[in-house]
C-alpha cells in the first residue's frame, strides 16, 4: 500500500516575520527532501476545501470570527505574544486544517494506508478560544472530530509527540469520552500544562511529563506507556501531533531524541495500530526548528510511515 503525502504550496505565504522559529523553510526542507527522494509509494495530495462546521465544534464561534478579522491586508499582525499572521496566512491556515481532512478521507477510500501532512501554521497549542505558540486552528483536533461526524467513529486517539504539551488538543478534548489524548513532553517547560493529575472527565487524557535531557532510550521507555493506553483504549483511527522537536540539535527544547529515533517511535505505534485499527494513521506536522533534524527526522518517520503500512 502507498502512504499519502498532503501538501499546499501555500505555506510559503505564512510570513512571521525575520527571525522567527517557525519559519517558511520548515516546510520547504521537508517537502524538497521528499521530492529529491522520489518514492514510487508517496501518494501526493493538495487539500480539498472543507465544511466550516468542522472549525465550529472545534473552536469557539467568536474566536474563529476574531481569526478570520484578524488577516491583516499587509504587513504583520499578533494573535498572541508569539503568533504572527500576515495577508498570505489565511489561506495557508485553511489548507493545514484542509490538509488533515484530505489525508483521512484518502485513509477511510483507501487511496493510500496512511498518510503525513506537511503544514503550517502547526495546531496543537490552539485551545477552543485562543491562539498560542505558533498555531491558528487546532489541525488535529479538527481532524479528530471530522472523524467522529462524518465517519461516525467512538474511538480516536491522538499521540502527540511534540517536545512541547499540546495544551489546545488536551483543552478541546479534555471531556470528550471519544477521544483519547496521549502526550509525551518536557515538563517544566512552555505552555506549563500537561502533569500526570490532568486526566479528562472520562480518564482520557494521559500526560507522561519528562525531564529536560531525556535521551534516546529514556524516551522509547517512556513511549512504551503510551503505547500500553493505546492497547487498553483500542482505537479505530490514529491522529499523530508529529512535532520533531524533541530532537536533540533543536534550539527550542533540551531533549536528547536522535533522528532514527522517530523512525522507531512510528514503526512501534504502526505494529501496534494493525491490531486495533487496520494501520489507520494520518499524522500532521507540529514543532521541529532545527532544519537538518526536521529534514532527517520527517525522513525517517515517512519511512517507517512506508515500511510498515
Amino acid at each position: 500500500m502507498k502512504t499519502g503525502l498532503i501538501t499546499s504550496d501555500t505555506y510559503q505565504n505564512h510570513n512571521t516575520g525575520a527571525g522567527h522559529p517557525e519559519k517558511i523553510d520548515r516546510v520547504t526542507v521537508v517537502i524538497d527532501n521528499f521530492k529529491k527522494l522520489d518514492n514510487k509509494n508517496l501518494v501526493w495530495k493538495k487539500p480539498a476545501k472543507f465544511d466550516k462546521s468542522l472549525l465550529e465544534i472545534t473552536h469557539n464561534s467568536d474566536y474563529i470570527n476574531f481569526v478570520e478579522k484578524s488577516f491583516p491586508e499587509q504587513g504583520l499582525s499578533f494573535l498572541d505574544g508569539d503568533t504572527i499572521i500576515s495577508p498570505g496566512s489565511k489561506e495557508a491556515t485553511s489548507d493545514a486544517v484542509g490538509s488533515i481532512i484530505t489525508a483521512i478521507d484518502g485513509v477511510q477510500n483507501n487511496e493510500f494506508k496512511n498518510a503525513f501532512c506537511a503544514v503550517r501554521p502547526p495546531g496543537h497549542h490552539a485551545e477552543k478560544s485562543k491562539a498560542m505558540g505558533f498555531c491558528i486552528y487546532n489541525n488535529v483536533a479538527v481532524g479528530a472530530h471530522y472523524l467522529l461526524k462524518k465517519y461516525k467513529l467512538k474511538k480516536v486517539a491522538i499521540i502527540d509527540f511534540d517536545v512541547h504539551h499540546g495544551n489546545g488538543t488536551q483543552d478541546i478534548f479534555y471531556d470528550n469520552e471519544k477521544v483519547l489524548y496521549i502526550s509525551t513532553h518536557q515538563f517544566p517547560y512552555y505552555p506549563g500544562t500537561g502533569t500526570e493529575k490532568e486526566k479528562g472527565k472520562y480518564n482520557n487524557i494521559f500526560n507522561i511529563p519528562l525531564p529536560a535531557g531525556t535521551n534516546s532510550d529514556e524516551y522509547l521507555n517512556a513511549y512504551e506507556f503510551v503505547l500500553k493506553k493505546i492497547k487498553e483504549f483500542k482505537p479505530e483511527f490514529i491522529l499523530l501531533s508529529a512535532g520533531f522537536d524533541a530532537h536533540k540539535d533543536d534550539p527550542l527544547a533540551q531533549f536528547q531524541l536522535q533522528s532514527e529515533d522517530f523512525y522507531e517511535l512510528t514503526k512501534r505505534t504502526l505494529e501496534l495500530s494493525k491490531l486495533y485499527c487496520h494501520g489507520k494513521i494520518v499524522s500532521i506536522l507540529e514543532g521541529g526548528y532545527d532544519l537538518k533534524a526536521l529534514q532527517e527526522s520527517t525522513e525517517m518517520h515517512v519511512n517507517a510511515l512506508l515500511e510498515f503500512n
